[in-house]
Protein backbone atom coordinates (compact mmCIF):
# COMPACT_ATOMS: atom_id res chain seq x y z
CA UNK A 1 0.00 0.00 0.00
CA UNK A 2 1.21 3.65 -1.53
CA UNK A 3 1.84 6.23 1.66
CA UNK A 4 1.14 9.93 2.16
CA UNK A 5 2.92 13.00 2.81
CA UNK A 6 3.51 13.82 5.91
CA UNK A 7 2.10 17.41 5.69
CA UNK A 8 -1.67 15.64 4.73
CA UNK A 9 -2.90 13.50 6.96
CA UNK A 10 -2.05 11.01 6.25
CA UNK A 11 0.63 10.32 -0.85
CA UNK A 12 3.40 8.54 -1.95
CA UNK A 13 5.51 8.15 -4.90
CA UNK A 14 4.83 4.28 -5.58
CA UNK A 15 3.18 3.62 -9.30
CA UNK A 16 -0.25 2.89 -7.93
CA UNK A 17 -1.04 6.25 -6.53
CA UNK A 18 1.05 8.35 -9.19
CA UNK A 19 -1.21 7.11 -11.94
CA UNK A 20 -4.30 6.97 -10.23
CA UNK A 21 -4.39 10.66 -9.08
CA UNK A 22 -7.60 12.60 -9.68
CA UNK A 23 -10.56 12.26 -12.81
CA UNK A 24 -14.42 10.94 -13.41
CA UNK A 25 -14.29 8.54 -16.48
CA UNK A 26 -12.16 8.44 -19.49
CA UNK A 27 -13.39 11.04 -22.72
CA UNK A 28 -11.47 12.80 -25.15
CA UNK A 29 -9.09 15.59 -23.16
CA UNK A 30 -10.23 18.60 -23.91
CA UNK A 31 -7.81 21.55 -25.20
CA UNK A 32 -6.99 23.15 -22.25
CA UNK A 33 -6.34 27.18 -22.52
CA UNK A 34 -3.78 29.50 -20.90
CA UNK A 35 -5.89 30.22 -17.44
CA UNK A 36 -7.76 26.98 -16.74
CA UNK A 37 -9.26 27.36 -13.17
CA UNK A 38 -7.58 25.98 -10.72
CA UNK A 39 -10.90 23.41 -9.65
CA UNK A 40 -10.58 21.90 -13.18
CA UNK A 41 -7.17 21.51 -13.24
CA UNK A 42 -7.11 17.71 -11.92
CA UNK A 43 -9.55 16.79 -14.35
CA UNK A 44 -7.91 17.95 -17.53
CA UNK A 45 -4.74 16.36 -15.84
CA UNK A 46 -6.81 13.08 -16.00
CA UNK A 47 -8.34 13.46 -19.59
CA UNK A 48 -4.98 13.98 -20.90
CA UNK A 49 -3.22 11.18 -19.37
CA UNK A 50 -6.12 9.04 -19.74
CA UNK A 51 -6.23 9.95 -24.04
CA UNK A 52 -2.40 9.16 -24.07
CA UNK A 53 -2.20 6.38 -22.45
CA UNK A 54 -5.22 4.81 -24.67
CA UNK A 55 -2.68 6.21 -27.71
CA UNK A 56 0.28 4.14 -26.14
CA UNK A 57 -2.08 1.08 -25.99
CA UNK A 58 -2.63 1.05 -22.40
CA UNK A 59 -5.83 0.98 -20.30
CA UNK A 60 -6.46 3.52 -17.78
CA UNK A 61 -9.25 5.25 -16.44
CA UNK A 62 -9.63 9.37 -15.56
CA UNK A 63 -10.72 9.47 -11.74
CA UNK A 64 -11.03 12.06 -9.80
CA UNK A 65 -12.86 10.65 -6.20
CA UNK A 66 -15.65 13.02 -4.86
CA UNK A 67 -14.28 15.36 -2.92
CA UNK A 68 -15.13 15.27 1.02
CA UNK A 69 -17.44 17.27 2.20
CA UNK A 70 -15.76 18.65 5.76
CA UNK A 71 -17.78 18.18 8.94
CA UNK A 72 -17.75 21.16 11.41
CA UNK A 73 -15.28 19.00 13.52
CA UNK A 74 -12.82 18.78 10.36
CA UNK A 75 -13.23 22.48 9.85
CA UNK A 76 -12.50 23.42 13.54
CA UNK A 77 -9.54 20.90 13.59
CA UNK A 78 -8.37 22.62 10.43
CA UNK A 79 -8.45 25.85 12.37
CA UNK A 80 -6.26 24.16 15.40
CA UNK A 81 -9.12 24.02 17.51
CA UNK A 82 -7.61 21.80 20.81
CA UNK A 83 -11.32 20.11 21.15
CA UNK A 84 -11.54 19.06 17.61
CA UNK A 85 -7.70 18.05 17.30
CA UNK A 86 -8.02 15.58 20.71
CA UNK A 87 -10.89 14.11 19.70
CA UNK A 88 -9.22 12.86 16.69
CA UNK A 89 -6.31 11.91 18.19
CA UNK A 90 -7.98 9.69 20.76
CA UNK A 91 -9.38 7.77 18.14
CA UNK A 92 -6.58 8.00 14.87
CA UNK A 93 -3.58 8.95 16.57
CA UNK A 94 -1.64 10.76 13.87
CA UNK A 95 -3.38 8.85 11.20
CA UNK A 96 -0.75 5.92 10.18
CA UNK A 97 -1.96 3.08 11.88
CA UNK A 98 -5.20 3.98 11.83
CA UNK A 99 -5.29 3.36 8.09
CA UNK A 100 -4.98 -0.57 8.98
CA UNK A 101 -7.44 -0.48 12.52
CA UNK A 102 -9.82 1.43 9.84
CA UNK A 103 -9.16 0.67 6.68
CA UNK A 104 -12.11 1.56 5.05
CA UNK A 105 -13.18 4.09 7.45
CA UNK A 106 -9.29 5.88 6.57
CA UNK A 107 -9.66 5.43 2.61
CA UNK A 108 -6.56 3.08 2.60
CA UNK A 109 -6.38 1.71 -0.61
CA UNK A 110 -5.60 -1.78 0.04
CA UNK A 111 -9.20 -2.67 0.75
CA UNK A 112 -11.21 -4.88 -1.10
CA UNK A 113 -13.29 -3.13 -4.11
CA UNK A 114 -16.33 -3.10 -2.69
CA UNK A 115 -15.81 0.05 -1.19
CA UNK A 116 -17.34 2.51 -3.93
CA UNK A 117 -14.17 5.22 -3.81
CA UNK A 118 -11.58 2.28 -4.85
CA UNK A 119 -9.97 3.98 -7.79
CA UNK A 120 -10.91 1.63 -10.82
CA UNK A 121 -6.40 2.31 -12.11
CA UNK A 122 -5.70 -0.54 -8.86
CA UNK A 123 -7.16 -3.05 -10.24
CA UNK A 124 -5.83 -2.38 -13.28
CA UNK A 125 -2.22 -2.53 -12.36
CA UNK A 126 -2.32 -4.88 -9.65
CA UNK A 127 -3.28 -7.31 -13.09
CA UNK A 128 -0.24 -6.56 -14.84
CA UNK A 129 2.87 -9.33 -14.80
CA UNK A 130 6.36 -7.44 -14.00
CA UNK A 131 6.97 -6.92 -17.41
CA UNK A 132 3.82 -5.10 -18.26
CA UNK A 133 4.04 -2.78 -15.27
CA UNK A 134 7.38 -1.45 -16.12
CA UNK A 135 6.16 -0.91 -19.98
CA UNK A 136 2.98 0.82 -18.02
CA UNK A 137 5.24 3.21 -15.97
CA UNK A 138 7.06 3.88 -18.75
CA UNK A 139 4.31 4.77 -20.66
CA UNK A 140 2.31 6.23 -17.53
CA UNK A 141 5.85 8.76 -17.23
CA UNK A 142 5.46 9.88 -20.63
CA UNK A 143 2.14 10.51 -20.18
CA UNK A 144 2.36 12.67 -16.92
CA UNK A 145 5.03 14.85 -18.92
CA UNK A 146 2.89 15.49 -21.64
CA UNK A 147 -0.17 16.27 -19.13
CA UNK A 148 1.72 18.30 -17.24
CA UNK A 149 3.32 20.48 -19.76
CA UNK A 150 -0.84 20.84 -21.48
CA UNK A 151 -2.60 21.56 -18.25
CA UNK A 152 0.51 22.89 -15.70
CA UNK A 153 2.74 24.54 -18.09
CA UNK A 154 4.93 22.71 -16.17
CA UNK A 155 7.89 21.15 -17.71
CA UNK A 156 8.88 17.47 -15.71
CA UNK A 157 10.65 14.23 -16.65
CA UNK A 158 8.66 11.63 -15.07
CA UNK A 159 5.62 10.90 -12.87
CA UNK A 160 8.26 11.10 -9.48
CA UNK A 161 9.68 14.20 -10.58
CA UNK A 162 5.88 15.80 -10.85
CA UNK A 163 5.91 14.86 -6.98
CA UNK A 164 9.04 16.05 -6.42
CA UNK A 165 8.20 19.53 -7.57
CA UNK A 166 5.30 19.44 -5.81
CA UNK A 167 7.14 18.65 -2.17
CA UNK A 168 9.95 21.66 -3.37
CA UNK A 169 7.17 24.50 -4.35
CA UNK A 170 5.68 23.10 -0.55
CA UNK A 171 8.71 23.51 1.16
CA UNK A 172 10.11 26.61 0.10
CA UNK A 173 6.49 28.16 0.23
CA UNK A 174 6.54 26.69 3.79
CA UNK A 175 9.65 28.66 4.27
CA UNK A 176 9.23 31.66 2.95
CA UNK A 177 5.48 32.15 4.77
CA UNK A 178 5.52 29.82 7.85
CA UNK A 179 9.19 29.10 9.14
CA UNK A 180 9.91 32.82 9.11
CA UNK A 181 7.29 33.88 11.09
CA UNK A 182 8.73 35.13 14.72
CA UNK A 183 5.44 34.46 16.89
CA UNK A 184 5.15 30.91 14.68
CA UNK A 185 9.11 30.31 15.84
CA UNK A 186 8.34 30.92 18.98
CA UNK A 187 5.73 28.78 19.67
CA UNK A 188 7.34 25.72 18.18
CA UNK A 189 10.56 25.75 20.03
CA UNK A 190 8.12 26.04 22.99
CA UNK A 191 6.86 22.93 21.92
CA UNK A 192 10.10 21.33 21.34
CA UNK A 193 10.87 22.54 24.83
CA UNK A 194 7.39 20.46 26.23
CA UNK A 195 8.07 17.23 24.60
CA UNK A 196 11.84 16.80 25.28
CA UNK A 197 10.70 17.00 29.27
CA UNK A 198 8.58 14.04 28.19
CA UNK A 199 10.92 12.10 26.67
CA UNK A 200 10.33 12.90 22.83
CA UNK A 201 13.54 13.21 20.65
CA UNK A 202 13.07 16.28 18.80
CA UNK A 203 15.31 17.26 15.24
CA UNK A 204 14.88 20.17 13.79
CA UNK A 205 12.63 22.62 15.55
CA UNK A 206 10.93 25.06 12.88
CA UNK A 207 7.24 25.41 12.50
CA UNK A 208 6.62 23.04 9.53
CA UNK A 209 9.21 20.36 11.24
CA UNK A 210 7.23 20.56 14.61
CA UNK A 211 4.17 20.22 12.96
CA UNK A 212 5.44 17.03 11.09
CA UNK A 213 7.53 15.54 13.65
CA UNK A 214 5.29 13.32 15.68
CA UNK A 215 3.46 11.62 12.17
CA UNK A 216 7.07 11.05 10.57
CA UNK A 217 8.03 8.87 13.35
CA UNK A 218 5.36 6.84 12.96
CA UNK A 219 5.17 6.79 9.22
CA UNK A 220 9.12 5.19 9.60
CA UNK A 221 7.86 2.78 11.65
CA UNK A 222 5.06 1.90 9.23
CA UNK A 223 7.95 1.69 6.48
CA UNK A 224 10.06 -0.37 8.28
CA UNK A 225 7.31 -2.91 8.85
CA UNK A 226 6.58 -2.53 5.33
CA UNK A 227 10.27 -3.23 4.24
CA UNK A 228 10.52 -6.09 6.27
CA UNK A 229 7.31 -7.58 4.55
CA UNK A 230 9.31 -7.63 1.41
CA UNK A 231 12.12 -9.04 -0.36
CA UNK A 232 12.55 -6.67 -3.36
CA UNK A 233 13.69 -3.32 -1.66
CA UNK A 234 16.33 -2.86 0.92
CA UNK A 235 15.37 -3.21 4.24
CA UNK A 236 16.77 0.50 5.74
CA UNK A 237 15.36 3.05 3.47
CA UNK A 238 17.97 5.13 2.06
CA UNK A 239 18.82 8.73 2.12
CA UNK A 240 16.51 11.06 0.81
CA UNK A 241 17.71 14.17 -1.07
CA UNK A 242 16.87 17.65 -0.01
CA UNK A 243 13.11 18.97 -1.96
CA UNK A 244 12.47 14.74 -2.41
CA UNK A 245 9.87 12.54 -1.59
CA UNK A 246 10.93 9.53 0.24
CA UNK A 247 9.49 5.99 -1.85
CA UNK A 248 8.05 4.39 1.12
CA UNK A 249 6.49 0.88 2.04
CA UNK A 250 3.37 -0.22 4.05
CA UNK A 251 2.95 -3.34 5.57
CA UNK A 252 -0.28 -5.78 5.52
CA UNK A 253 -1.75 -5.49 9.08
CA UNK A 254 -4.80 -6.92 9.83
CA UNK A 255 -6.74 -4.57 12.37
CA UNK A 256 -6.15 -6.86 15.34
CA UNK A 257 -2.02 -6.57 14.73
CA UNK A 258 -2.19 -2.92 13.80
CA UNK A 259 -3.70 -1.98 17.21
CA UNK A 260 -0.75 -2.16 19.53
CA UNK A 261 0.95 0.01 17.12
CA UNK A 262 -2.12 2.77 16.92
CA UNK A 263 -2.14 2.78 20.68
CA UNK A 264 1.31 3.80 21.08
CA UNK A 265 0.66 6.54 18.33
CA UNK A 266 -2.50 7.48 19.50
CA UNK A 267 -0.26 8.28 23.12
CA UNK A 268 2.20 10.42 21.33
CA UNK A 269 -0.25 12.06 19.72
CA UNK A 270 -2.13 13.29 22.81
CA UNK A 271 1.28 14.16 23.99
CA UNK A 272 2.25 15.99 21.26
CA UNK A 273 -1.04 18.11 21.12
CA UNK A 274 -1.06 19.07 24.77
CA UNK A 275 2.85 20.06 23.71
CA UNK A 276 1.31 22.03 20.70
CA UNK A 277 -1.83 23.73 22.21
CA UNK A 278 -0.97 27.09 21.92
CA UNK A 279 1.40 26.33 18.59
CA UNK A 280 -1.68 24.22 16.14
CA UNK A 281 -4.13 27.42 16.13
CA UNK A 282 -1.82 29.60 14.90
CA UNK A 283 0.34 27.25 12.41
CA UNK A 284 -2.74 25.53 10.69
CA UNK A 285 -4.52 27.83 9.05
CA UNK A 286 -1.19 28.77 7.73
CA UNK A 287 -0.29 25.18 6.64
CA UNK A 288 -3.93 24.39 5.32
CA UNK A 289 -3.20 27.62 3.26
CA UNK A 290 -0.03 26.58 1.62
CA UNK A 291 -1.34 23.42 1.01
CA UNK A 292 -4.32 24.83 -0.78
CA UNK A 293 -1.82 27.05 -2.67
CA UNK A 294 0.22 23.89 -3.80
CA UNK A 295 -2.27 21.30 -4.53
CA UNK A 296 -3.90 23.96 -6.98
CA UNK A 297 -0.70 25.23 -8.62
CA UNK A 298 -0.18 21.11 -9.37
CA UNK A 299 -3.91 20.27 -9.92
CA UNK A 300 -4.04 17.77 -6.70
Amino acid sequence: MPKRSPLAPVVALVALVALGGCGGTAEKAPQPSQTVAAKDKKHLLESVKADCMKLKGFKYVAYVPAEKQESEDDKARNLGDYQAMRKHREKYGFGVFAMHVYPKEMGNPAVKPDNPEINPNWKIQTSLSKAQATAYQKAADGCMIEAAKKVLGKTVKSMDDYFNQQNRASDQASARTIDSDPKLIELASAMAGCLKGKGYPIGKTTPTAMSRQGQKVFLAQEDKLGRQQRDDVPDVAPPVKEGEMAMTYAPTLTPEEARPYLNKEIKAALDDLECGKDFYPAFMPKGEAVTQQINEEFGM
